[in-house]
């Protein structure tokens, strides 16, 4: 309304944080420490956060969805300051966020850290059959995520379809960790014979990184599982359970060939894309972001190429690495020195590796835990963590959420970096 923005113009902070989601609650927390108190303000306008990673837990019936939700509220650092609303526009070149209900605010630094949003949209008939009592789930979104072990327990036999889409997705692995839960559940319960599982893939091969994707596809053959890469889902039809695929070159270009699979369970993969905010700067001549509406970053320093005061981080970035929290918690890492750099003067010395980390759960008992910077596999234990094991299953399920709760959303973990360096006595990169 007119009144609220007049009464809340002209706000100013030293530091804006742009999404109150791991990162951004990380670096808000951290800095609201650092910097005298009102000197930083998030800008979330959700009143849930869940810990995401674990929508595969709760698809798989592993754990409960109320286990990894908060209220925002509680997590929200008690020096910085939360306007709970949603921003409409950003404008770097003026230092200024425009808000739905609370006006204009201005910043000295500026951290973006709007995440990515599910687009079911892209998919046609996606949303309806997810919104359905067919057999249509996703663990993307908490409502689906329960829908998703709810079908899964009354499956019956026939095919199980999994896809993993055309877009930039979070969580990459997420996808086949729920199709490997998925026909483990029913070889448990005597249902596999009957069952045909498949995972359909835009890639070309089950994984990026080659020393994981090789074990996964040991994995793959022992249980059976069709393996259909360079196919594309676009389109659902929830009356006949029908999904329709498109074929993709050895490019990832669409062929404008597609075939059909009928299905008696459809675990979709979410498309994703930016947030609104970033979309409709991609409009605009303010240079922020990329022509998708990434926020346009150096890979290494995560500042912005354009604006030396404006940094990014996590699902909103451009950055070649992948979108998971492991990823999120080493760019607080970096962020936290260079922005103190930034406001000190001095030169940004810190540099990002691409770190990310997949804790791919292959059954109800062994995980594979995928570790990988730009330049390949860094593992953090002292073993092959690409060999199934239950340590790795233990460390998903008990360890990490913890960590996440207490550690980064909190500003006090920034990845496994220092661990690392430990058990392998200092000899491995960071």
């Amino acid at each position: 309304m007119h009144f609220s923005k007049s009464i809340f113009s002209n706000q100013h902070f030293k530091l804006a944080v742009l999404g109150g989601g791991s990162g951004g609650l990380s670096i808000g927390s951290y800095f609201s420490k650092l910097l005298p108190k009102g000197n930083v303000v998030i800008i979330e306008p959700n009143t849930s956060h869940y810990y995401q990673p674990g929508f595969t837990l709760v698809g798989s019936g592993i754990k409960k969805l109320e286990l990894f939700r908060r209220d925002e509220k509680s997590l929200i650092p008690s020096n910085a300051k939360w306007i709970q609303d949603k921003a409409e526009d950003v404008i770097p070149s003026k230092n200024k966020i425009e808000t739905s209900n609370n006006g204009t605010i201005t910043y000295d630094f500026l951290v973006i850290a709007t995440g990515c949003q599910t687009r079911f949209d892209k998919i046609e008939g996606a949303q309806e059959g997810l919104d359905s009592d067919k057999s249509i789930v996703s663990i993307y979104l908490p409502k689906y995520a329960e829908k998703t072990f709810e079908k899964m327990k009354k499956f019956d036999g026939g095919n199980a379809l999994f896809t993993y889409p055309i877009t930039p997705i979070k969580c990459a692995g997420a996808p086949q960790k729920i199709c490997y839960l998925f026909e483990d559940y029913q070889r448990k319960h005597g249902k596999q014979f009957g069952t045909v599982v498949m995972y359909n893939t835009i890639l070309g091969k089950v994984f990026g990184v080659e020393k994981y994707a090789n074990r996964l596809m040991k994995h793959i053959k022992e249980r059976g599982i069709i393996l259909h890469t360079r196919r594309n889902l676009t389109k659902v039809d929830p009356l006949t359970n029908v999904a329709t695929f498109e074929l993709l070159d050895d490019n990832g270009k669409p062929t404008g060939k597609f075939v059909e699979e009928d299905f008696e369970y459809l675990h979709i993969g979410a498309p994703c894309s930016p947030a609104d905010v970033m979309l409709k700067s991609a409009k605009s001549n303010e240079n922020l972001v990329d022509s998708n509406g990434w926020v346009d970053v150096d890979k290494f320093t995560l500042q912005s190429k354009k604006y030396s005061n404006v940094f990014g981080l996590g699902d909103a970035i451009n950055s070649p690495n992948a979108k998971t929290a492991a990823a999120i918690s080493s760019q607080c890492k970096i962020l936290k020195s260079n922005i103190e750099s930034m406001m000190n003067g001095k030169d940004l010395k810190e540099k990002y590796s691409g770190y990310g980390s997949c804790p791919l759960l292959i059954s109800y008992d062994k995980g594979i835990l995928a570790e990988f910077d730009y330049n390949g596999p860094v593992e953090t234990l002292p073993i092959d963590q690409s060999k199934p094991s239950y340590l790795n299953y233990a460390l998903k399920v008990h360890m990490m959420p913890p960590l996440y709760w207490n550690g980064l959303v909190k500003g006090i973990w920034d990845g496994p970096c220092q661990i690392r360096k430990l058990l392998h006595l200092g000899m491995c990169r960071e």
